[in-house]
Formats: C-alpha cells, sequence, structure tokens
C-alpha cells in the first residue's frame, strides 16, 4: 500500500498545485472540497461530511493552508483506500484539474490523449521528492521504449548531446517539458502521428495498465469445443480476453498463480501452435498465429508464473526499482568520494602549510648560511690584506738589506776576484733564504686552505647526512602520503646530487691543495739544499772571507781602504795560523 500511496500522491500533487490561490496566497476552501469530493468519488472512498467540514473549518491550521492539506488528505482518504478503483479514470480525474493551466499552447504532433499517458508515465518514473521531475536516465529508458516500439533505432548520440545540454541548467524536467519533448518530434523524426500515437499507447499499457503481452489468438471452449478468435491480454496475475482489441466485450478471465503452469501441445483437429493453461479449476487449450508467438507467449505465461511464486513484482517495476536504487547508490557513494576529496583537500592543505613553513625554515637557514659565507669571505680579505701589508713589510726590509749588501758590494770592489765571488755566492744565499721563507709561507698557506677544504667537506658531510636520514623519514611514511611527497623527495634528491658534486669539487680542490702543497714542499726542499751547499762553500773558503755581520763594539783595524773587516784579535789569530802554515810548507 506504501507504493500505491506515492503513485496516488503524485497525481494528486499535479491537481493541488493547479488550484488557485486567493490574495492571502491560500486555495480557497471551496477548491480544497471539490478536489476532495472528486477524490473520495474516483477511489471509492466513502464520503464524511461531518469530518470533512470539521477539518475545514477557518483558521491557518487547517487544510487551507498548504500544511494542513496532508494530514487530512493522509487520514480520511487515502488510509481508507483498497486498490478497488480504476486507475486510469483517477489519473483522468487529476489530469483535468491540471492539464488546462500547464500545458503547453503550441501545436504538438501528439494528440491529448497522448499527452494524458505520457504525465501518467512520467507519474510512474519521475522522482519520490517534490517538486516532481524525470531525470535524465528514465527519460533515456522512456525514449527508448518508444523508439523500440515505433520499429526505429535509437540515436544515442543525439541523447548524448541532448543530455549534456540538459544537465548543464537542470536536474531533470517536469511532466509538461516531457509532453513538450515527445510532442516536438524531436526523437521521432521521420514517424507519423499514428505511429507516435501506437507507441505511446504501448508503452502506456505496458508501464501503467501492467500489460505484459497482447495479441489475436484462437480459444477453444469448455462446453462448445468450437475455436473462438478472441484477444487476450497478459497481466502479472490474470489473462483476460475480449471479442476484440477495443477490450469494451470482455468474455472471460483466467486467474494465475503459482500453481498454475503452460506447456506445448502437438497439434491435432487440424489446429497448430497449440499450448496447455493448466490452472487448479480448469484448463485452456490456446492456438496461437505461428511457431514464434506460440513461443513468446508459453515464456510470458512461463515468466509471469515463476514471478507470482517468489512474490516479485512486474520485471517493469522491478526494474524501476532497481535504477532508483542504483541512482541512490551512484549518489551516495558520490557524496562519499566528496567527503573523501574534501578531507583530501583538507589534507592537502595542511601538508601545503607543512611544506611552505618548512620552505620559510630552509629560507632563513639559506640567509644564515649565506651571512655566514659573507663573514668567511670578510675574514679572508682581512687575512689576505694582512698578508699583503706583512709582505710590503718584507719588501721593504729585503731592500734595505739589498741597499746596505750593495752599499758593502761597492766598498769590496776593491778587493781580490775571490771576494766578489764570495758576494755573489752570499747574493744566491740570500735568494735561497728568500725562496726557502717564501716556500714556508706558500706551505702555510696550504695548509690553511687545506684545512677550510676540510671543515667545508665535514660541513656537506654531516649535511648529506641529514638529507639522508630525513630521506630514510619520509621512506618510511604511510603509503598515501607518499605519493604527495614524491615532488619534495625529488626537490631533496637533486638538492643532494648538487651536494654530491660540490662534495666532489671539494675533494678535486683539496687535492689539488696537496698537489700545491708538493710543490712547495719540493721548492723547500731544493732552497735547504741550496742553503746547505752555500754554508759548505762558505766552510771551504773560511780561510779567506767571513759573513758580512755587524761588526763587534771593541775597536776596529784601520787600513789603507778604511775600516777592516775583522778586530786585532781575529787578526793575530789569523796570523798565527798563517806562520803554521808557512813553517809547514818550509
Amino acid at each position: 500500500m506504501v507504493g500505491l500511496k506515492e503513485e496516488l500522491l503524485k497525481s494528486i500533487w499535479h491537481a493541488f498545485t493547479a488550484l488557485d490561490l486567493d490574495r492571502s496566497g491560500k486555495v480557497s476552501k471551496s477548491q480544497l472540497k471539490v478536489l476532495s469530493h472528486n477524490l473520495c468519488t474516483v477511489l471509492n472512498v466513502p464520503h464524511d461530511p461531518v469530518a470533512l467540514e470539521e477539518h475545514f473549518r477557518d483558521d491557518d491550521e487547517g487544510p487551507v493552508s498548504n500544511q494542513g492539506y496532508m494530514p487530512y488528505l493522509n487520514k480520511f482518504i487515502l488510509e481508507k483506500v483498497q486498490g478497488n478503483f480504476d486507475k486510469v479514470e483517477f489519473n483522468r480525474m487529476c489530469w483535468t484539474l491540471c492539464a488546462k493551466k500547464n500545458l503547453s499552447k503550441s501545436p504538438l504532433l501528439i494528440s491529448d490523449e497522448d499527452a494524458f499517458k505520457v504525465w501518467v508515465i512520467f507519474n510512474f518514473l519521475s522522482e519520490d521528492k517534490y517538486p516532481l521531475i524525470i531525470v535524465p536516465e528514465e527519460i533515456e529508458y522512456l525514449l527508448k521504449k518508444l523508439t523500440e516500439a515505433m520499429g526505429a533505432g535509437w540515436q544515442q548520440e543525439q541523447f548524448d548531446h541532448y543530455k549534456i545540454a540538459l544537465n548543464t541548467s537542470r536536474e531533470g524536467l517536469s511532466a509538461w517539458e516531457l509532453i513538450d519533448l515527445i510532442g516536438s518530434g524531436q526523437f521521432s523524426k521521420g514517424m507519423d502521428r499514428q505511429t507516435v500515437s501506437m507507441a505511446i499507447n504501448e508503452v502506456f499499457n505496458e508501464l501503467i495498465l501492467d500489460v505484459l503481452k497482447q495479441g489475436y489468438m484462437l480459444k477453444k471452449g469448455h462446453k462448445r469445443k468450437n475455436w473462438t478468435e478472441r484477444w487476450f491480454v497478459l497481466k502479472p496475475n490474470i489473462i483476460s480476453y475480449y471479442v476484440s482489441e477495443d477490450l469494451k466485450d470482455k468474455k472471460g478471465d483466467i486467474i494465475l498463480d503459482g500453481n498454475c503452469c503452460v506447456e506445448a501441445l502437438p497439434d491435432k483437429d487440424g489446429k497448430k501452435c497449440l499450448f496447455l493453461i493448466k490452472c487448479l479449476d480448469k484448463s485452456f487449450e490456446i492456438s496461437a498465429s505461428d511457431k514464434k508467438k506460440k513461443q513468446e507467449w508459453i515464456q510470458a505465461i512461463q515468466t509471469t508464473v515463476n514471478l507470482l511464486r517468489v512474490g516479485s513484482p512486474p520485471p517493469h517495476k522491478e526494474a524501476r526499482q532497481k535504477r532508483k536504487e542504483l541512482r541512490q547508490k551512484l549518489l551516495a557513494e558520490q557524496e562519499e568520494l566528496e567527503r573523501q576529496m574534501k578531507e583530501l583537500q583538507t589534507a592537502n592543505e595542511n601538508k601545503q602549510k607543512e611544506l611552505e613553513t618548512v620552505r620559510k625554515q630552509l629560507e632563513a637557514a639559506a640567509a644564515r648560511a649565506a651571512e655566514e659565507e659573507k663573514k668567511r669571505l670578510q675574514t679572508q680579505v682581512e687575512l689576505q690584506d694582512r698578508f699583503s701589508l706583512e709582505l710590503e713589510r718584507e719588501k721593504m726590509v729585503r731592500q734595505k738589506m739589498e741597499e746596505q749588501v750593495a752599499q758593502k758590494s761597492s766598498e769590496l770592489e776593491q778587493y781580490l776576484q775571490r771576494v766578489r765571488e764570495l758576494e755573489e755566492m752570499y747574493k744566491q744565499l740570500q735568494e735561497a733564504l728568500e725562496d726557502e721563507k717564501q716556500a714556508r709561507q706558500d706551505e702555510e698557506t696550504v695548509r690553511k686552505l687545506q684545512a677550510r677544504l676540510l671543515e667545508e667537506e665535514s660541513a656537506k658531510r654531516a649535511e648529506l647526512e641529514k638529507w639522508h636520514l630525513q630521506q630514510q623519514q619520509t621512506i618510511q611514511m604511510t603509503e598515501a602520503e607518499k605519493q604527495e611527497l614524491e615532488n619534495q623527495r625529488m626537490i631533496k634528491e637533486q638538492a643532494l646530487q648538487v651536494a654530491m658534486q660540490q662534495l666532489e669539487q671539494l675533494e678535486l680542490e683539496r687535492k689539488e691543495a696537496l698537489e700545491q702543497y708538493e710543490e712547495v714542499k719540493k721548492k723547500l726542499e731544493t732552497a735547504a739544499n741550496k742553503t746547505k751547499s752555500w754554508k759548505d762553500k762558505v766552510a771551504h773558503h773560511e780561510g779567506l772571507i767571513r759573513l758580512i755581520e755587524p761588526g763587534s763594539k771593541n775597536p776596529h783595524l784601520i787600513t789603507n781602504w778604511g775600516p777592516a773587516a775583522f778586530t786585532e784579535a781575529e787578526l793575530k789569530q789569523r796570523q798565527k795560523s798563517w806562520k803554521g802554515k808557512k813553517a809547514t810548507s818550509e
């Protein structure tokens, strides 16, 4: 009864919304009384004038308001419906009340009777929510049924374009828009009005009147045993047969239940394509026009009996229910998907915020590193300036020493060529000492450079280990986060590759520094060897001349050329040595 009540409410809703409103925006009491009286009449519900007058009192809580009419309708009319009424007559009464006000004034390719049938089909296929609409899936189902009934081919591409245009503007069509769509001939081009009308009538019989199959066949009489042509109509629980297809003269019914069965019979008495319908009280012999019709009727009747056995509704009603359940399931899945998308979007926004925080931290760390690099470069520049000043001082000292040496050289020009050679050796010694000093300074510079490179290498290795640890932690995240952090991992891997390249560059620089250190070390050894060689030569000529050194505080000897290069005690020591050598030679 719940399904019947919902079907009745859809037609009543059309009739109720078509009633005129007064100045206060309410339906007049007289119109509601007329509507209620007509509903009671067509639904075979007993009239209750007392309850009707009591319910229609003059206040805002009664049925004069939109909120007040539904309780009355449910309590006094719909709950009393037993199902013993003419469904077509009920729908025609509701159609009469709403068609004049809502039906399009433009000419249509279908008659008013066909428009009424389309309206009833709309109420059957529409969604169970108000205002009533028919969704694109049900529109496609109805148009396919009509196209099949007309014997035409279904134009799926044309409907897809129409569906796309429809979905962009609204969820579905109203009853009157559906009538305009079918009446416009958009999906029945090339078909005449009679063909379209017959197709609408066939679909109406199947969906609304529950006609599963119909057609002419011969039936054998029970008393006279003669064969008479009848128009048979198969419904979910009954087979009715009439004199003709206008259904005016009904000759009898075959009541179907789960105990009935149908079976084929061999040809006999000149009749072909025979089959037998067995019921509890009697059996019926029927002859179809051909074998195909015979098989179709046997299959249709057997399917109907099977549905009665399991208590299932007719196929078209079961299919409609499955389509609704499928749409509800898809809607629930879509809502769940939207909810999950919102959660993912929220999680993504949180991740974006976290990434933004990490980016700011990295930028701050980079700024600090740049500041430290700037300070390091500044310190390096200061050290270079200090080293340059010291080098200038050493150059000045060297220049002064060279001037002194030049002065001493000018004084020693008067000595023997041997003294000149010793002076030249002295200059070479000075150069060797300067080379040794420069080599030691270069060695110190290389050592500082090597220490700095080692520190930078250590810092890079620590940074690499930190990135490696972050990468390991990232790998341990959940599979869902792994995809979202894939781009971050790629960036870190690129940074890791850049750091590895920098580390390799530092390794090359460290090797170059080691090579420079080896070269300086070799130069230092060469300078030391030169110094040692010069000292040996000086020791060999110790008896001829000595190094120019600062003079002692004792009085100096005076020669014909100026102050002597040695003291009186040294002169005595040398004279004693010469005399010893002379005595030895004699």
